[in-house]
């Protein structure tokens, strides 16, 4: 579930935002993404294994930065978890249109090296980074239209955003193994 720690930053600041202040929220995000890099690159974990972690940084550091210089600003405050989940969306868009899935990184640290090439391992990442973009975007648009006509609807928001997680996650722990049996039916059937 190497998916799951690359979101804990934007976990922690969904969890905190309406709670505390944005500006505390915002930090404690920035802070755990550099942490959560650090550590894992002390750990060999490569590049292309922190995509999500390394846009995390990059989010929060402009996200930390407008929230201190504006601290009662509406965008800041009403916006900042569509904007957060658009943010990943363009993330995971991003790696599919220049060939690299950001899911591809995490994958490899998964699965044996003789397999990283294949065109079904390749695919299968591919599916999956899509699922998780078209999620995000989803969520944030979603998040930004509820912000937008249902200002004080906090439950549909936070509905929105849980599923815009949870669907992905389950889609990655289920769809490998699909794909992987699909690709085999052929095969079996043509060895009978």
């Amino acid at each position: 579930m190497g998916h799951v720690r690359s979101f804990v930053p934007w976990i922690v600041v969904a969890a905190l935002t309406g709670t505390v202040d944005i500006r505390w929220a915002a930090l404690a995000g920035l802070v755990l993404a550099v942490g959560l890099v650090a550590v894992q690159r002390r750990a060999g974990r490569g590049w292309d294994a922190q995509v999500i972690e390394c846009s995390a940084v990059a989010f929060f550091a402009v996200y930390t930065a407008a929230a201190f210089a504006a601290p009662g600003s509406t965008a800041v405050t009403h916006y900042g978890p569509a904007l957060s989940s658009l943010w990943l969306a363009a993330t995971a868009w991003g790696s599919l249109a220049v060939g690299r899935p950001f899911t591809l990184g995490i994958a490899r640290t998964q699965v044996p090296e003789h397999v990283w090439g294949s065109p079904l391992f390749l695919h299968i990442n591919r599916v999956i980074t899509t699922v998780w973009a078209t999620a995000f975007a989803l969520g944030g648009i979603g998040g930004a239209l509820l912000r937008h006509y249902q200002p004080g609807d906090g439950t549909a928001r936070t509905l929105l955003t849980v599923a815009s997680f949870v669907v992905p996650i389950m889609f990655t722990v289920r769809y490998p193994e699909i794909a992987r049996t699909r690709h085999a039916a052929p095969r079996a059937a043509a060895a009978e």
